[in-house]
């Protein structure tokens, strides 16, 4: 044992030491080392200087103690061949730390991930004419360009941007001399590991080996989507219909696509182009989801459209003045922006969607998948107010260790360990009444810790993936408004828009639907060309679909049914006074929009009442 001796190597990958005696050989030795890296006998050379001089070699018959290698020493270790170079070193995954193995599966991140990474970033800053002393080639600490992540920077943003853009706080990570080689995003696990032998499982047993970290919440610095978008405010105001028209809340699906938001150094944007509504009961208090057996169906159809799922969107919403046309403001610094139940609804939505990351060992890390409330704003009008929950929140929700506090919806409970789950603890840091930093046990826990807030905009010139038209195709599971997707409704819209192009007429989201999820005549299995033409607005693949038998057969249906004059629907089978009955509403001369009475705007082209 007084012979044993500790030997420091130090290589492109790191620092590793190697137990060795000063008797043994020098190929004894360089075998020790070739397999605490992972290299074959033949892949490296290893050097008594960092200038690679004093090579040690397997030929050299001597012990180290004849080559005056001391215990503490460092060596240097330099490849033969370029690092990742399979023919020269094995799998690194067992010796590198972070790295992904390599057999697992490829990653292919999304679409505009691959945009990002290509992209340079930086934020370049004009030559300022009273700081800047050189000549207009020069840089200085006043011109010269700044990191997509520089704090100052976006602190000083009207408004300030409180949180770097998912790629700004990955340039971070890789912005150091080794690019990022050793970085890591591990997702959190609040699950005991599996797989430990050295006790009886939990109750009965558990050690620091499989025991999960404790957690202490932090305020998330970064954020996967840095806007969200909605195309139109059509897209915004029929959802909100159902709400004006029955005073219940209600719940939906965002169908769009991630862009580039240039306002924020390598940020992301969801587009939102429609609005699915499931099957779901609302009242004016509460909403339940049902089971959706359309739900991917909808989905195929939307990535045909060039579409995907990019977040959900719910009201919460009390009228004020219905004369007025003013909502109650509720949520607020004073109350709560999201509450805990609406929090861990986000949480399970956001775990469903993954977003896909190469840095990852598990291949995935947080989500991009969006949070829309509509709800009152400061001026008693609706607002769009956008949210995601943090990824702490997300592993909480996905391990089930979060609960919402039934009296304050502003808390939530961080559960406590039970025989049949164990629960690490969780903490939260505040400010007690000195001025202090204390750390608080996360029961209960306040929800502004798992929520990051992003904005929410319409465009100054709206967008239009689908088409508008006076007359619009009825919305999905709308029947308690006599709303209903059939072939009738499908006749009165056909009737009503029959000047427009058939392209235009065609390209309604809710339509594509109902044509594809129809009981008589489902086109799910036909209808690919038809998607292709309002993908890529080809009037000519349109024209081309129309001329099939299918479209022949929809509308000899079409036909067989009565169609009434009037567009308006009836609601004189919903039996509440809160509905809205038809003579209470009034067509905008501009836009043939229907409004609610009492009004002196329409809410859709926002011209006065003539």
């Amino acid at each position: 044992m007084a012979e044993s001796m500790i030997i420091r190597i130090q290589s492109p990958e790191g620092v590793k030491r190697v137990t060795a005696s000063k008797r043994e050989t020098a190929a004894t030795f360089l075998k020790k080392v070739a397999k605490e890296f992972g290299f074959r006998n033949n892949g490296f050379s290893v050097y008594l200087n960092r200038n690679k001089t004093g090579e040690i070699t397997a030929t050299q018959n001597k012990s180290l103690n004849v080559l005056k290698i001391k215990h503490g020493d460092m060596l240097f270790l330099f490849p033969s061949s370029p690092a990742g170079s399979s023919s020269e070193i094995m799998d690194t995954s067992s010796v590198i730390q972070g790295l992904r193995p390599s057999s697992a599966p490829q990653v292919v991140e999304d679409d505009i991930d691959q945009f990002l990474i290509k992209q340079d970033g930086k934020i370049y800053r004009s030559r300022d004419a009273q700081l800047c002393r050189h000549g207009p080639l020069g840089k200085c600490v006043h011109c010269v360009p700044l990191e997509p992540f520089d704090e100052d920077y976006l602190n000083h943003l009207e408004p300030p941007v409180k949180h770097m853009s998912f790629h700004a706080y990955i340039r971070k990570l890789t912005g150091g001399a080794d690019k990022g080689k050793f970085v890591a995003l591990e997702n959190i696990s609040c699950k005991i590991k599996s797989g430990c032998e050295g006790h009886p499982p939990w109750p009965e047993g558990i050690c620091t080996k499989c025991q999960p970290s404790a957690i202490t919440l932090n305020r998330q610095k970064y954020r996967h989507v840095d806007n969200i978008m909605f195309e139109n405010h059509t897209i915004a105001d029929r959802f909100l219909d159902f709400w004006r028209k029955t005073g219940n809340q209600r719940m939906g699906y965002l169908y769009g696509r991630y862009t580039e938001h240039k306002d924020i150094p390598l940020g992301i944007r969801a587009e939102v182009a429609a609005i699915y509504e499931p099957p779901q009961i609302g009242t004016q208090n509460s909403l339940e989801l049902l089971d959706d057996p359309k739900a991917e169906i909808v989905d195929d159809v939307a990535g045909k459209l060039g579409l995907r799922k990019v977040g959900w969107i719910f009201t919460d919403l009390i009228s004020e003045d219905t004369r007025r046309g003013t909502v109650k403001y509720s949520r607020n610094k004073d109350s709560y922006f999201l509450s805990s139940e609406e929090c861990i609804t986000a949480g399970y939505f956001q775990n469903q969607h993954p977003n896909m990351c190469r840095l990852s060992p598990d291949g995935h890390f947080g989500s991009k998948f969006v949070s829309v409330v509509a709800t009152g704003g400061p001026d008693n009008q609706v607002h769009f107010e956008g949210y995601q929950v943090s990824n702490q929140c997300m592993a909480l929700v996905r391990d089930e260790c979060l609960l919402p506090c039934r009296d304050a919806p502003e808390l939530g409970y961080a559960k406590e360990s039970s025989s049949e789950q164990y629960v690490p603890d969780v903490f939260y840091k505040d400010i007690d009444k000195f001025g202090n930093e204390i750390t608080q046990l996360a029961r209960p826990l306040p929800v502004e810790y798992l929520i990051i807030d992003i904005t929410t905009t319409f465009p100054k010139d709206p967008v239009y993936t689908f088409s508008i038209s006076a007359n619009p195709f009825p919305i999905e599971n709308h029947d308690v408004l006599g709303e209903t997707q059939d072939f009738h409704s499908l006749a009165t819209y056909l009737s009503q828009n029959s000047s427009s192009v058939f392209l235009h007429l065609i390209s309604d989201f809710h339509l594509l639907l109902f044509l594809v999820t129809n009981e008589v005549m489902p086109l799910q299995d036909s209808i690919s060309l038809l998607l292709d033409a309002v993908r890529t607005r080809n009037e000519e693949l349109a024209q081309t679909w129309k001329k099939t038998e299918q479209w022949a057969t929809v509308e000899q249906l079409c036909s067989t049914v009565g169609v009434q004059p009037s567009g308006i629907p009836d609601y004189s089978s919903v039996g509440s006074s809160t509905h809205a009955p038809s003579s209470a509403l009034w067509s905008c001369q501009h836009c043939t929009f229907m409004n609610q009475a009492g009004t002196d705007q329409c809410e859709m082209c926002r011209l006065p009442r003539t």
